[in-house]
């Protein structure tokens, strides 16, 4: 397996490291409720998923039909 035969300086390495930059995240708008998200990203707002401005996941509690007179559990 090659080695290297000698050592390299820290300038070598940190020209190499010059490239590996942090970016900032990208945020943006939903068009449909009006919160802010990371670009690209479903996000949930009050129990739905949602993805480009449409619900892909709903999970709010679903509310009962009220029970019909007369009826007992």
């Amino acid at each position: 397996m090659p080695n290297p035969k000698r050592r390299h300086s820290q300038q070598r390495g940190a020209k190499r490291r010059t490239h590996y930059k942090a970016t900032a995240e990208t945020w943006s708008i939903d068009r449909t409720t009006g919160e802010s998200h990371l670009r690209h990203r479903a996000h949930w707002v009050e129990g739905k998923l949602y993805y480009r401005g449409n619900v892909v996941v709903d999970k709010s509690p679903a509310t009962e039909a009220p029970a019909a007179e007369g009826e007992t559990n």
